[in-house]
C-alpha cells in the first residue's frame, strides 16, 4: 500500500476532478463518490477498514469542509484552537491548553482554509490586509494575522462558543455568580439601567452579555453592533443584528462601529447593544446612552471596574478631542452599572465586583461597590468564595419607575 499521505492526495486528486464545477453539488454527493474511489481503489491495493474510515472522513473535511481542523471545530469540549504556522497546533480542551499532534501539510493548505473561513462572512485578508476577524458558520470567532506581520507564518485562533447559549442558571451551576446577585442583575436590566461589562481576555464578558441579554423583555426593539457578529441573543422577534465591514480592494467602504452606532439611533431601538467597546466609538455609545436609549448593554476590556472608567476616558480621546471633564461628565451620567468579571488562578470564571456610578464630584467620577467578590479558601486546587454585599443600590429613579418593589 502507498503512504497514507500519498493515497490521500492521489485520492483528493481525483475527487476535484471529478467533481461537476459547473453546479452546485451538496454533500451526500460528494460524500458518496469519495465512498466510491475508495472502495474501487481498495480493489487495487489493500487498505485496511480503519484507513478508509479514515480517509473517507478527511478527504470530505479537505474539500468541503476545513481539513483537518475540522474535528476540532467539531469537538464541543474545544474552547480554543490556536495555531502558529504549519507546524504548531495548540488546543483548550476543558479548560487546558495542549499540543495537537497534527500539523497542516503545507502553508498553501492552511491559506487556503484561511481563505475559505474568511470569504464566508464577506472579508478579505491577504498581504495589503494582512490582519482581519471573521467567524464560522458556527458562530465560533476567528481572528487571522498573516505575513509579514506574522513572522512565523499564517497565525489563525478560533474561539469557539457553546452550540447551546450559556444562560444565567448555568453560570449560577458553575458557581461564576450568585441567585442573589443574578436577581438583582434581572431587576436592573428590566428597569433599564445603562450596564457596562468590564474584564480581561478570556474573563467570559460575551458569555455574560449573552446571559445578560435573556433578560430584556421580549417585546422590546434590540439592536446588536459587533465587530464580528457572536452574540447568541435569545427570545427577541424584533431584534436587528448589525456587522462591521473592512475596506476591500473592490472599493468597498470600510463601515466602523461608530457608523453603525449612528445609524442605530434613526432605527427606532429600544435598547442598542454594542458587542465591545474598544476605541473611539465610546463616545458615540456614550453619547447614545446619554439621550434616552436606556437599559443599553455593552462590554470592554479593563483591569477593574475602576480602570474601565479610566479606559473610556482614552478611548473617547481616541476618537475626539474633548476637555477631560466633558467626557467624565458623559461617562458618570451615561454609564450606571459596571459588572467586572474575572478568571480566578483555578482557571475559573466568575463576577469579581458590581459597580454603581453614582455622579461626578471634584473632579473625579464617583462608584461605589455594590458586590465584591470574597475568596474563602482554596479546596483541591479550586477557589471557594461568594460575591459579598457591600451597599445598597443609590440610583433609585429607574428602579421606581419601572414599578419594582
Amino acid at each position: 500500500m502507498k503512504n497514507y499521505h500519498d493515497l490521500k492526495q492521489e485520492l483528493k486528486e481525483v475527487v476535484l476532478e471529478k467533481i461537476d464545477l459547473s453546479r452546485g453539488c451538496e454533500d451526500n454527493e460528494i460524500q458518496e463518490l469519495i465512498d466510491e474511489l475508495i472502495i474501487e481503489k481498495g480493489k487495487q491495493t489493500y487498505i485496511s477498514l480503519p484507513d478508509k474510515q479514515r480517509l473517507s472522513k478527511e478527504l470530505f473535511y479537505a474539500i468541503r469542509k476545513l481539513d483537518m481542523l475540522q474535528e476540532l471545530i467539531d469537538d464541543s469540549s474545544v474552547t480554543e484552537i490556536m495555531i502558529n504556522g504549519t507546524d504548531s497546533v495548540f488546543v483548550e480542551k476543558d479548560g487546558k491548553l495542549s499540543q495537537w499532534e497534527e500539523t497542516f501539510e503545507s502553508r498553501e493548505k492552511l491559506e487556503d482554509v484561511i481563505q475559505q473561513i474568511v470569504a464566508g462572512c464577506n472579508r478579505v485578508v491577504n498581504e495589503a490586509t494582512p490582519i482581519v476577524d471573521a467567524r464560522l458558520e458556527n458562530g465560533s470567532r476567528v481572528n487571522v494575522v498573516l505575513p509579514p506581520v506574522a513572522l512565523n507564518g499564517p497565525i489563525l485562533t478560533i474561539r469557539r462558543f457553546p452550540d447551546k447559549p450559556i444562560g444565567m442558571e448555568d453560570l449560577i451551576s458553575y458557581g461564576s455568580i450568585s441567585q442573589e446577585v443574578a436577581d438583582f442583575l434581572q431587576k436592573l436590566v428590566e428597569a433599564k439601567y445603562n450596564i457596562l461589562i468590564s474584564g480581561g481576555t478570556g474573563s467570559g464578558k460575551t458569555t455574560f452579555l449573552n446571559a445578560l441579554s435573556q433578560y430584556i423583555p421580549k417585546s422590546e426593539r434590540i439592536i446588536s453592533i459587533e465587530d464580528s457578529a457572536e452574540l447568541q441573543i435569545q427570545g427577541i422577534k424584533n431584534l436587528v443584528r448589525l456587522e462591521t465591514r473592512n475596506a476591500n480592494v473592490e472599493d468597498c467602504k470600510e463601515i466602523t462601529i461608530r457608523d453603525l452606532i449612528k445609524s442605530s439611533l434613526r432605527m427606532r431601538p429600544d435598547r442598542i447593544i454594542v458587542g465591545e467597546v474598544r476605541g473611539g466609538e465610546a463616545i458615540d455609545m456614550l453619547q447614545c446612552l446619554n439621550t434616552g436609549h436606556d437599559g443599553s448593554l455593552s462590554t470592554a476590556h479593563a483591569n477593574s471596574g475602576k480602570d474601565l472608567l479610566a479606559r473610556l476616558e482614552t478611548m473617547v480621546l481616541m476618537g475626539i478631542e474633548l476637555p477631560i471633564v466633558a467626557i467624565q461628565r458623559q461617562i458618570a451620567a451615561g454609564i450606571d452599572i459596571i459588572v467586572h468579571l474575572g478568571r480566578l488562578r483555578d482557571r475559573t470564571r466568575k463576577v469579581l465586583e458590581i459597580l454603581e456610578v453614582v455622579g461626578y464630584e471634584q473632579g473625579e467620577i464617583q462608584t461605589k461597590s455594590l458586590y465584591e467578590f470574597e475568596e474563602a479558601e482554596e479546596k483541591g486546587g479550586i477557589i471557594l468564595g461568594r460575591l459579598e454585599k457591600r451597599e445598597a443600590l443609590g440610583h433609585l429613579e429607574k428602579w421606581k419607575a419601572a414599578g419594582i418593589q
